[in-house]
C-alpha cells in the first residue's frame, strides 16, 4: 500500500541530505511517494513567503512530512519557521530519541533515551514580549495549561507504554517557578498515578542536566515543558555524538513533521560532505509513525550496521565518505 508524504527538502544541506534519505527509504521499498513543497530561504527566493500556502496545504492533505533544515532570513517574517509550523498544525509533542551508535565521538556506549518536549506552550509562545522606552527592562510572558501539560505528559506515558518503556522522569522546576512549573508537575503526578506499571520519579531542571551528564543511564523517558526540554534534548544529542545524530518528530493530533534538529551548515553546502544520520533517524521515527515499523527497524540496523563497519562514513563521524557514498552503504546494508 502507497502512502503519500510531504517532503520539504530546506535550505544549505538540506537538499542534500533529503537527496540521500529518498535513496535510502525507496531502497526499503515500502510504497511511500513524495510531494516535493518549499518552505524556508528556498521558498522565500521563489515565492516572497517563507511557509508558503501551497505548503501548509499539502502537509494538511498527507499528514505527514518529512522535513530537512530550514534558514529563516534575519530580520524577515517568523521568528523560527519550526514554531509557526508547530503553532499552525497544534504540533504539541516533540520527541527527541538520543541513541548510541558505534564509532561515533561519544563519551558513551550505553545511552537510549527518549526526550519528549512540549512544543506549543511555556517561554516559546512569544507573547507578551515588550521592552521598556529606555531599553533597561524586557519582558516576556510564560503560559504554561493544564490541557498542554496533561497531553505532553500522556503522550509521553502512552509512549513508554509502547514501547516498553519502564520509567518516566518529570523534569521541572516548581521549587522556583511555582505557578507555572508547579502546574505542570501537580498535572503530570495526576497523569502517572493512572499508570502504575511505570515507574514515575520527579527530577529538578538543573540537577537533571548534571546527572544527564554523570549518569545518563538512569533515564529512560524525560518529559518536560518547552524551554527545559530544548535544552535537555540538545544536552542528549551531545552525550551520543551531536546534533548530526540527532532526530526529532513533532506530532499533533491531525499532522506529523519528521526532521533533522540541526541547521542548514551554509558553510558546508554542496560540497556532498554533510551527514544524513539525522534526517535518517528522523525517517525512522516517520515510518514507525505511518505503521512501517519493520521498515523503521531494518533502517535503523543498517545505519547501525554501516556503522560499525565504518563504511564510508562522511567526515564528521572521521571517515572520508560522502553524503551520498555514506547513503550507498546503508542501502547495500539494507538489501544484504
Amino acid at each position: 500500500m502507497s502512502q503519500t508524504i510531504a517532503v520539504i527538502k530546506g535550505d544549505g544541506i538540506g537538499p542534500e541530505i533529503m537527496d540521500a534519505t529518498l535513496e535510502v527509504l525507496d531502497a526499503l521499498n515500502v510504497g511511500l511517494q513524495y510531494d516535493f513543497v518549499d518552505a524556508g530561504l528556498s521558498a522565500y527566493e521563489k515565492t516572497g513567503e517563507l511557509l508558503p500556502e501551497a505548503t501548509l496545504a499539502a502537509i494538511i492533505k498527507h499528514k505527514v512530512a518529512l522535513k530537512s533544515p530550514l534558514t529563516t532570513p534575519v530580520g524577515e517574517g517568523f521568528s523560527s519557521i519550526n514554531v509557526a509550523l508547530r503553532r499552525k498544525f497544534d504540533l504539541y509533542a516533540n520527541v527527541r530519541p538520543a541513541i548510541s551508535f558505534p564509532n561515533t565521538k561519544s563519551r558513551y556506549s550505553n545511552i537510549d533515551l527518549i526526550t519528549v518536549r512540549e512544543n506549543t506552550e511555556g517561554a516559546y509562545i512569544g507573547e507578551g514580549q515588550s521592552i521598556s522606552e529606555d531599553g533597561e527592562t524586557a519582558l516576556l510572558t510564560q503560559k504554561i495549561t493544564r490541557k498542554g501539560s496533561e497531553r505532553i505528559v500522556r503522550y509521553a506515558f502512552e509512549l513508554a507504554k509502547n514501547l516498553g518503556r519502564k520509567k518516566i522522569t518529570v523534569v521541572h522546576k516548581a521549587n522556583i517557578l511555582k505557578t507555572t512549573s508547579g502546574l505542570f508537575l501537580k498535572v503530570a503526578r495526576e497523569v502517572a498515578a493512572e499508570y502504575p506499571q511505570i515507574e514515575c520519579n520527579e527530577m529538578i531542571v538543573d540537577n537533571t542536566c548534571m546527572q544527564l551528564v554523570m549518569k545518563p543511564e538512569q533515564f529512560d523517558v524525560i518529559v518536560t515543558t518547552n524551554l527545559f526540554g530544548d535544552i535537555i534534548s540538545d544536552l542528549c544529542a551531545g552525550l551520543v555524538g551531536g546534533l548530526g545524530l540527532a532526530p526529532g518528530a513533532n506530532i499533533g493530533k491531525d499532522c506529523a513533521i519528521f526532521e533533522a534538529v540541526h541547521g542548514s551548515a551554509p558553510d558546508i553546502a554542496g560540497k556532498g560532505i554533510a551527514n544524513p544520520c539525522a534526517l535518517l533517524l528522523g525517517a525512522v521515527q516517520m515510518l514507525e509513525h505511518i505503521g512501517q515499523v519493520d521498515a523503521g527497524r531494518r533502517l535503523k540496523q543498517a545505519i547501525i550496521d554501516t556503522m560499525n563497519d565504518k563504511d564510508h562514513l562522511t567526515p564528521d563521524l572521521g571517515g572520508t565518505g560522502s553524503t551520498q557514498t555514506f547513503a550507498a552503504a546503508i542501502i547495500k546494508h539494507i538489501k544484504a
